[in-house]
């Protein structure tokens, strides 16, 4: 006969174990490529010395020096970054024909662009949490506005870098059963692409300032300041922001990135910019070579000559430590000082820049 004070631990270590390989279930196919499949193809790049990319401007992911550490921070964060009442959503709209200048916000850094007549989505990320594990990891601090399935036939699907809030293995898989466009992605990201059986005559990796054209719209890769790294291994993939340009109307689209003085030779050689999408989002002073904070992307906006800013990489996940509405509070004040105007989506709402918009200030009724 097995006593209770036995049977209490041994119960206990199941339970721990069933935990850990729930949390650990899927994580090598989750992270992607190996390095040896992505190196082929990094190679090439001039930006790629040392078996690693590198950012222009000297950049630290990461500085210790600064405050306390982050396990700290991380004991002391409670509930901030956290909003005290639900994150409203914006009902699904999407004209039968694209817009001229447009953007669906769905949360965080995934958006629809509409430009001249044409839709090309971005950053799309459709699951929970953004980590390799389902069970452990940054979770969604409001659902997603519509389903994939729900979303209208895109020319282009967009990645910024291989970050799991910006490159989601479900999503990609998904999409690439929902929708014919092809994936257009920085130098590497492909090989993850090829390891979730993305077929190859659908993808297409650009290295800075190299484009394609889809549906005439002109897709060039620019640079952006940030990092890479999906496993134990940092910056096998390249990182970049985008410039749409059409006909008539260009859109920039940040993804993540610090500032640095490039978006003005980005401006000069693809702007001005009636739109731009610009992260604002999960900075801190440990990392502000590769995080812009709200005055900076007001900066930046004005580096690039930009017309109508839009935040994004912001209010969908918990990935830093300062309040949740604050970086659009600062925003709103580094705007208005600046003479630059912005639109706030609600999560899932269209604004279309050619038409105009109507301001609310959602975020302020929420704590």
């Amino acid at each position: 006969m097995v006593k209770n004070n036995k049977i209490v631990p041994v119960a206990a270590a199941f339970a721990g174990a069933t935990w850990l390989a729930r949390a650990a279930w899927g994580l090598p196919s989750q992270i992607g490529a190996r390095t040896q499949s992505i190196a082929p193809y990094a190679a090439g790049s001039p930006r790629y010395r040392g078996r690693r990319f590198h950012n222009t401007e000297p950049s630290a992911s990461f500085s210790a020096s600064d405050g306390e550490s982050i396990l700290l921070s991380l004991m002391r964060r409670g509930a901030t970054g956290r909003p005290q009442q639900p994150i409203p959503l914006a009902p699904p709209v999407a004209p039968v024909d694209a817009g001229e200048s447009a953007v669906t916000w769905y949360g965080h850094s995934s958006v629809l662009v509409e430009i001249d007549g044409r839709r090309l989505l971005a950053d799309p990320v459709w699951s929970h949490r953004v980590s390799p594990s389902k069970t452990v990891g940054p979770a969604r601090l409001h659902p997603t506005p519509i389903s994939l399935d729900g979303l209208p036939k895109v020319d282009a699907i967009v990645i910024s870098h291989d970050h799991y809030d910006h490159l989601d293995k479900a999503t990609i898989q998904r999409l690439a059963g929902l929708q014919n466009a092809p994936f257009v992605v920085p130098i590497g990201i492909g090989a993850h692409l090829r390891h979730w059986k993305v077929p190859e005559d659908r993808i297409i990796e650009l290295d800075w300032d190299e484009q394609t054209e889809i549906a005439g719209i002109t897709i060039t890769c620019t640079e952006a300041r940030h990092f890479s790294g999906r496993g134990l291994r940092r910056d096998l993939t390249q990182w970049a922001s985008w410039a749409f340009a059409g006909p008539k109307h260009r859109v920039f689209f940040g993804g993540d990135t610090g500032y640095t003085v490039k978006f003005a030779e980005i401006g000069a050689k693809y702007g001005p910019f009636d739109l731009t999408l610009l992260p604002v989002g999960a900075y801190d002073p440990r990392w502000a070579d590769i995080h812009m904070n709200p005055e900076e992307a007001v900066r930046a906006h004005g580096d690039l000559g930009g017309g109508v800013l839009v935040p994004v990489h912001w209010a969908t996940f918990n990935l830093a430590f300062h309040p949740w509405s604050e970086p659009i509070l600062r925003l709103e004040a580094a705007a208005e000082q600046a003479s630059v105007t912005t639109a706030v989506p609600i999560p899932g709402q269209r604004l279309d820049v050619s038409h105009g918009f109507a301001g609310d200030r959602w975020w302020a009724r929420l704590g």
